[in-house]
């Protein structure tokens, strides 16, 4: 019979050949590290996956807006690690569309700091730590997903992925999206960072009967009602919870089309 191990096992065995597919396949690739639970598990599955080093750049893209426990983490873990860090800021807010809802056209400076990034560095593949279970646009991505010349993703028009046949060509001047953790759901997330001790940061636990599901900038970013104080009470949470993983992201209660508008963009 499978046991929860097996299911982890399973999953980190796909992760870890698609991130050694990818860099075999790319010449220039970066992993995106937002410093939340999901990149924090993929720094360390690339760990695995390269015998304990990293061997391609770490890139934060900055808003300048997130709470000082994940600059913290960042600061620390990305000399123990021995990261490549890049540290790129974001455009300021009055750069962004006024169209967009508060919190949305906040969050579109991640996408214009990525954008100016990618013409700096010249990266040909972006890993992501995004999952299909997080957002229901999320669930239309494909694993190796290419993205237009201003990064822009057409949901219409992704290649198919047939028994782990991922199409890697690109347009010149273009750039492919990996998401080695695609396949994965939050309650892996969490049952992997316990089974393998990896570092978590203090604001997803539980004080004063609340903590965050989902971090992001500060200032649209909340927390949900939770008694979760440990690994173990998330997992036990998690199995019963009717709540959505980013009910406490103020983007998620603007208007119904923000987050797509955002993504068709190039945002993650």
């Amino acid at each position: 019979m499978a046991t929860a191990d097996d299911r982890l096992d399973e999953l980190e065995a796909q992760s870890i050949y698609i991130f050694r597919e990818a860099f075999a396949r790319m010449k220039r690739m970066a992993l995106l590290w937002s410093l939340g639970k999901d990149s924090n598990v993929m720094i360390w599955l690339a760990r695995k996956a390269f015998l304990g080093h990293v061997p391609f750049p770490v890139l934060h893209v900055d808003t300048g807006k997130k709470f000082k426990e994940m600059y913290a983490f960042r600061d620390h873990y990305g000399k123990e690690w021995n990261l490549d860090l890049r540290v790129d800021p974001c455009p300021p807010l009055e750069q962004m569309d006024p169209t967009l809802p508060p919190a949305t056209r906040s969050a579109a400076r991640k996408t214009e700091g990525l954008k100016l990034a990618l013409e700096k560095y010249g990266f040909d593949a972006l890993v992501a730590g995004i999952r299909r279970d997080e957002e229901a646009t999320r669930a239309k991505e494909r694993v190796f997903s290419p993205r237009g010349l201003e990064g822009d993703w057409n949901v219409r028009e992704q290649p198919p992925e047939f028994w782990d046949h991922f199409n890697a060509t690109l347009p010149a001047g273009a750039h492919l999206r990996v998401h080695p953790i695609l396949h994965w759901t939050e309650l892996d997330i969490w049952a992997y960072t316990k089974r393998e001790g990896i570092p978590v940061i203090p604001l997803y636990f539980s004080k004063d009967g609340k903590r965050y599901r989902s971090l992001g900038d500060e200032d649209i970013t909340f927390p949900v009602r939770s008694d979760a104080a440990t690994i173990d009470e998330i997992l036990m949470e998690l199995a019963t919870t009717k709540v959505p993983e980013r009910s406490g992201r103020a983007m998620d209660h603007e208007a119904e089309d923000s987050f797509e508008r955002l993504r068709v963009a190039g945002y993650l």
